[in-house]
């Protein structure tokens, strides 16, 4: 199965790589992670269980580097009822989300199973958000660039649309803000960082995804966003 065509773009996607040191440092981080929060996702799990049963996981198929599927796991954060399949993007406010879901949106620990992901060398500690299917669409007009990188669970992207739920504008469409404004303003973002990259430069970015998290960064205007919807 193949997330997207790219037969226009293999020559330039086809260079996706991570390196050796990048590649140990989120090894190294991902387990360590995994390890201190284990008693953290053990609560997390016990809680959505007594709340709505199972599935704990929901599992999402992304895009990843080089344009190649792969499924991202996170903590379920919608009813059990809900489909799957269902629209595409979490709103403010999303009526689909449980009480823990809504704990587990605002903290960012819903994302804290994808540390598997590291481990499995699908994703990175840093890089671009990896986009649903849905959106593969999205990677052209020199977009598809950012499949050269590994995705990864921190980023600039991540940072500055922390709060991505609270962007959308009250009137329209959604998916096609996103696909407007949201997705390339976020691309745009991370273009102009992973072909400068350094070591240092990701660990700065770790240090600002975890004061994000614990909401100690700023969000991007919503204002200036919306107006150029």
């Amino acid at each position: 199965m193949n997330a997207l065509d790219l037969s226009l773009h293999r020559s330039g996607i086809s260079r996706a790589s991570h390196g050796f040191v990048r590649r140990a440092i989120d090894v190294v981080l991902a387990a360590a992670a995994a390890i201190i929060f284990a008693p953290l996702m053990l609560v997390i799990a016990l809680a959505l269980l007594l709340e709505g049963g199972r599935p704990i996981f929901f599992a999402q198929t992304r895009v990843g580097a080089g344009g190649r599927p792969f499924r991202m796991y996170k903590f379920r954060k919608f009813d059990v009822r809900c489909d799957s399949h269902g629209f595409a993007l979490t709103m403010a406010g999303d009526d689909r989300m449980t009480t823990i879901g809504r704990i587990l949106a605002a903290t960012k620990f819903d994302e804290l199973p994808q540390l598997w992901n590291v481990l499995k060398g699908e994703m990175a500690i840093i890089g671009p958000r990896p986009e649903s299917l849905v959106f593969a669409d999205c990677f052209h007009g020199g977009f598809e660039d950012i499949l050269q990188y590994k995705p990864g669970l921190l980023g600039p992207a991540q940072v500055v649309y922390r709060n991505e739920a609270h962007c959308y504008p009250q009137s329209g469409d959604p998916l096609l803000f996103y696909r407007e404004v949201l997705f390339p303003a976020k691309a745009k973002l991370d273009l102009s960082y992973y072909p400068q990259r350094t070591i240092i430069s990701d660990i700065v970015w770790m240090v600002r995804g975890f004061l994000a998290v614990v909401g100690r960064a700023s969000s991007p205007p919503q204002t200036s966003i919306q107006e150029q919807g």
